[in-house]
C-alpha cells in the first residue's frame, strides 16, 4: 500500500464529475481498492477541452442520441445493479470546473474520496449545480472540511494552472473519455474495466508483460 505512483501495487483514477460513468466508479473504486489491497491514485482532470480537440462541441452522448439513450438506460441497471441512488440529472453535461479544482487541493489528502463522493450523489442523485459555491460548500462542510478557506485556494491563479496541467497532462497520454484508469502506462477505459485495472495493479506486472507470458 505505500507503493509510489505507476509501480504496480498502484491505479491511477482519471475522472470527471460530469461523467456518469465516472460516478459509478468513484463510489466504488475504494471499496474494491482496499479489498485487492491497491492503492488509488486520484486524478480530476476537464473532459471538455479534450472533446473541443476532437471538433466536439459537447458530450458524445449528446452528439449521437442513439448513443445517449442507450447510456441513460444503461446508468440506471448499473445504479441498480450497485445499489447506488440515481436520479437523472437535468443537465448534462454539467460544468464541474470548481469541484475539479476544489478536488485538486485534495488529491494527497484522505478527505478526497468522500468530497469526491458527495459532488457526485449531488449531481447525480440530487440534480444539484456542482458548479455551484453553496454545493461545493455544502460538500465540505459535510465532511467537517474549512469550506471557505478551500474555495479561496481553489480559485487561486496556482491551482487554476494546476487544473490546466492536469487536463494537459491526461491529453498528452491519450485520455479520451471517463473514467480512465493507468496501471503504469497501461490505459484502461471505463467504469467496466475497472476490475481489470484493479487485478493488472495486484498482480504486480504492466499488463503487456502479463501478455507476453501467456503467448506460446
Amino acid at each position: 500500500m505505500g507503493q509510489e505512483v505507476g509501480t504496480a501495487a498502484s491505479v491511477e483514477f482519471w475522472f470527471e464529475f460530469a461523467s456518469t460513468y465516472s460516478y459509478l466508479s468513484v463510489m466504488r473504486i475504494e471499496g474494491l481498492a482496499r479489498t485487492s489491497g491497491v492503492r488509488i491514485v486520484w486524478k480530476p482532470f476537464l473532459l471538455g477541452p479534450i472533446f473541443r480537440s476532437f471538433g466536439w462541441s459537447t458530450s458524445p452522448f449528446l452528439l449521437q442520441k442513439e448513443k445517449g439513450a442507450h447510456m441513460w438506460t444503461d446508468i440506471e441497471r448499473q445504479c441498480s445493479k450497485w445499489g447506488l441512488p440515481w436520479r437523472r440529472p437535468s443537465e448534462f453535461p454539467r460544468l464541474s470546473l470548481l469541484p475539479a479544482r476544489v478536488a485538486l487541493l485534495g488529491v494527497d489528502e484522505p478527505w478526497l474520496p468522500s468530497f469526491a463522493q458527495q459532488v457526485m450523489l449531488a449531481n447525480f442523485a440530487h440534480d444539484q449545480e456542482i458548479a455551484s459555491e453553496p454545493v461545493v460548500r455544502n460538500a465540505l462542510e459535510r465532511l467537517a472540511l474549512p469550506a471557505e478557506e478551500l474555495l479561496r485556494a481553489a480559485q487561486s491563479d496556482s491551482n487554476k494552472a494546476r487544473l490546466r496541467a492536469a487536463t494537459e497532462e491526461a491529453q498528452r497520454r491519450g485520455v479520451f473519455g471517463a473514467p480512465t484508469f493507468f496501471v503504469g502506462e497501461e490505459m484502461f477505459w471505463g467504469n467496466d474495466r475497472l476490475d481489470d485495472a484493479l487485478a493488472c495493479a495486484r498482480a504486480g506486472a504492466p499488463a503487456e508483460a502479463q501478455r507476453r507470458v501467456v503467448q506460446p
